[in-house]
């Protein structure tokens, strides 16, 4: 089955000294890292995905801004495709589902930032497609959330969102991941 790697919203501003810091963000792109060499060194298909916020008073991922930029620890090379989007699912007003069909993807493995928002829209997206989807839990991270007076801890946010994501692909760590994908990756 023809996968391709989604790389989402990596980006600096979700870091320590960036405007909207998560929690746990450098561990999680560290798995994703892990699965982006994987398809770089087998030649599979992957894809960064970097928000730019449209609005004119966005707090960050604003255009030209270096917290809009993508995190070093994914790093983006050149020629790597990219697909820039302004809402959280990546494939609304992106080009995005034109390239998977064009390689003929057939299954998407997800990573990224936010696990309630980004990776949950364009996970859902990517199911309602017809994609078999994967997701990295371990390779996504959330902030805490706030209802009324009641803080939702990250830890939380990241377990509801996955567990209810379950209804869409499969939900597993970075390693299961790419046991699933070993035998596709060497061919």
């Amino acid at each position: 089955m023809k996968t391709a790697l989604l790389v989402i919203d990596i980006q600096k501003d979700y870091f320590p000294g960036g405007k909207f810091p998560l929690v746990n963000p450098l561990e999680a792109a560290k798995k994703a890292y892990m699965l982006l060499q994987c398809f770089r060194e087998h030649g599979g298909h992957h894809i960064h995905i970097q928000h730019i916020s449209l609005k004119p008073d966005a707090a960050f991922f604003i255009k030209g801004d270096v917290g809009s930029d993508i995190h070093d620890s994914v790093a983006h090379f050149v020629g790597e495709p990219i697909v820039y989007k302004h809402y959280p699912n990546a494939f609304r007003e992106t080009n995005l589902l034109e390239i998977l069909k064009e390689w003929g993807i057939e299954r998407v493995v997800i990573t990224g930032m936010m696990t309630h928002l980004c990776v949950d829209a364009t996970a859902r997206a990517a199911a309602d497609l017809g994609f078999k989807v994967i997701i990295a839990e371990d390779a996504c991270a959330t902030r805490d959330l706030r209802y009324g007076d009641t803080v939702i801890p990250a830890e939380y946010v990241h377990k509801a969102f996955l567990a209810a994501l379950k209804a869409y692909g499969q939900v597993v760590p970075s390693e299961e991941a790419l046991a699933l994908l070993a035998g596709e990756m060497e061919k």
